[in-house]
């Protein structure tokens, strides 16, 4: 049978089966049309891949792979300079902006209290998911592999962990974004912009106690829903520290 030889690096290993991490596995050359279909047929998505040498070259993904050859494959570097090595993945985008698929809700509570531009709805379907990321050129946060093995998909990040928490941490260093957090600058509901307001402006909207004991008030410049520095706040602070902490940026 002709086969070609795939070894991936780095954190790619994290997808592969415990067999097959760090070292050079054997892939039917009959079940391949392309390098992208090699490397997607192991279980890892395209959008996890900055650069593949074949048989010591780089290529693009859409080489094709002959009976022998072997393939290098890597995820995207983030201390190594690779000169004029052609990377895969898209330049990074000025400004983060994700949509999620419908089982990271809660992850995207995390991204937009830590002033991130996330969209979410629990009944996106994958073909809108895929179709939104690519239209608005947004990061498609999935733990679907098979979504982001979709060609429409330019960027994308396969979710490790289970907690919120640690999947925040995750998006944080894959995409080094602790420097651009804006803490509570989004609604948690709707992601659309705060702006602070004078209390007169919201005071008929607010419970007695809570017209009483604050003064300082922001409403969602999208839904109208209005924020105020109470126990939530305290505790909502506590939890982008923690999280700014575990992200080591």
């Amino acid at each position: 049978m002709d086969n070609v030889w795939i070894r991936c690096y780095g954190e790619l290993n994290d997808l592969l089966p415990a067999g097959q991490r760090q070292r050079a596995v054997a892939q039917p050359l009959f079940l391949t049309r392309s390098v992208k279909d090699a490397i997607e047929a192991l279980g890892v998505p395209h959008t996890e891949v900055d650069l593949i040498l074949v048989n010591g070259e780089p290529v693009d993904l859409d080489h094709p792979l002959r009976s022998g050859d072997r393939v290098s494959v890597y995820p995207p570097f983030t201390s190594l300079d690779l000169g004029d090595l052609p990377r895969l993945q898209p330049p990074p985008l000025p400004e983060a902006r994700f949509v999620l698929d419908t089982h990271l809700g809660r992850l995207a509570a995390y991204l937009r209290m830590l002033g991130f531009d996330a969209l979410y709805q629990n009944d996106y379907r994958d073909e809108v998911l895929a179709d939104i990321s690519r239209r608005e050129d947004r990061i498609l946060l999935t733990r679907d592999r098979g979504l982001l093995k979709r060609s429409k998909v330019r960027r994308g990040y396969l979710i490790r962990s289970n907690a919120p928490q640690d999947q925040a941490v995750e998006v944080l260093r894959r995409y080094r974004l602790s420097g651009a957090v804006a803490p509570l600058t989004r609604c948690l509901h709707c992601n659309g912009r705060l702006r602070p307001v004078d209390k007169a402006e919201v005071a008929d909207r607010l419970p007695p106690r809570t017209r009483e004991f604050y003064h300082e008030f922001a409403t969602c410049s999208s839904c109208g829903r209005v924020y105020w520095p109470g126990s939530h706040y305290r505790r909502m602070r506590g939890l982008i520290e923690e999280t700014l902490a575990q992200s080591g940026e």
